[in-house]
């Protein structure tokens, strides 16, 4: 796990502040938090999904092969990578089009990584990759698409506060673990509350 930690992050540091390592901080803390009410889960297995679970993310990673690397270097089963690497699979929200998480394993680290992406954080994080990507902060005239295809949600560059509608908004619903769904419903909230403050300052309400 030591040499693993020092791999994984220097490949993160390459990534804005969305995506870094820090978000793997907080992603292996919200599986802990998870896993202390499951305990027939795998914890190696879950700890290193999570860290192997964005080294080929498609929005940052040219090196398609680092996840596969990564695994291999582990001296694990090949059931035991199969069953990791199907869990980084299935931890992609893909514009709704997710693989579904079967085992408890990859529950855990689906709702662990989403639970980053809404709360104070998740706000934090959708600006800085809007940011990054140079996305507007909102657009009133933009539609929000509640039904698409994988490429038609990571292709078109949406405004931040779109992504709310579109993704982050929705994941309170999608969690899988009685405990993801307890740590998403303040989160939820927050988030709700941010829209309406936002309006308000916009509308010269507040």
């Amino acid at each position: 796990m030591e040499k693993l930690l020092k791999d994984v992050k220097r490949i993160y540091e390459q990534f804005d502040a969305s995506h870094d390592f820090q978000h793997i901080e907080r992603v292996l803390q919200n599986a802990e938090s998870i896993l202390a009410t499951e305990p027939d889960a795998n914890k190696e297995i879950v700890r290193i999904a999570v860290l192997l679970h964005d080294v080929s993310d498609k929005k940052y990673s040219e090196d398609k092969e680092a996840e596969n690397n990564l695994l291999h270097s582990l001296n694990l089963s090949a059931d035991q990578k199969q069953h990791i690497k199907e869990i980084i699979e299935s931890v992609s929200f893909n514009g709704g089009n997710e693989i579904p998480a079967k085992t408890i394993e990859a529950k855990i680290v689906r709702d662990a990584d989403r639970l980053d992406a809404i709360g104070a954080v998740g706000i934090a994080r959708t600006f800085a990759y809007g940011g990054a990507k140079g996305r507007k902060l909102y657009d009133d005239a933009e539609e929000v698409r509640l039904e698409m295809s994988e490429e038609e949600y990571r292709s078109k560059n949406t405004a931040s506060v779109t992504h709310f509608y579109e993704k982050l908004l929705l994941l309170k619903d999608l969690m899988t673990t009685v405990k993801g769904k307890q740590m998403a419903e303040e989160r939820h909230a927050f988030m709700e509350t941010f829209l309406h403050q936002l309006k308000n300052e916009r509308e010269g309400k507040a």
